[in-house]
């Protein structure tokens, strides 16, 4: 008969711990949460996600594309240009002048031919121009 009164005051938490959260309970507003934890995610459930908004999923490096450009451009056009992102495909070149602009516009089905046998042909699918 001792045994099953010990175990209903073992589970009865004691009268200070009771006040304890009684006090915390009416500071905070609310009751203590169940789990701190249970509304953080990992970063590594986002990060796929967030590469492919970005356009980096494809894997191409920015050194790559760079040295690529100035391989297929030659020297006088690579210093003119400059590659600024890769994004869902779309290479945006930067170029300092109007004129030069209206040239690689002429150029853009080579360019874009030789850039796609170079980095491979499902990762460039166009090249915009930008002025700066």
């Amino acid at each position: 008969m001792a045994t099953p009164k010990r175990h209903a005051a073992m589970k009865k938490p004691p009268r200070s711990s009771r006040i304890r959260e009684e006090i915390l309970r009416e500071w905070r507003g609310a009751e203590e949460p169940a789990d701190l934890n249970a509304g953080i995610h990992l970063a590594q459930q986002f990060v796929a996600a967030i590469l492919r908004a970005a356009g980096a999923e494809d894997g191409l490096h920015e050194d790559q594309v760079r040295a690529t450009w100035k391989e297929l451009a030659g020297d006088f056009i690579a210093r003119h240009t400059e590659p600024i992102s890769v994004k869902g495909g779309n290479l945006v070149l930067r170029v300092t002048q109007p004129a030069l602009r209206f040239q690689l516009e002429q150029m853009k089905p080579m360019l874009l031919t030789r850039i796609r046998d170079q980095l491979g042909e499902g990762r460039i699918k166009s090249i915009k121009f930008q002025l700066g």
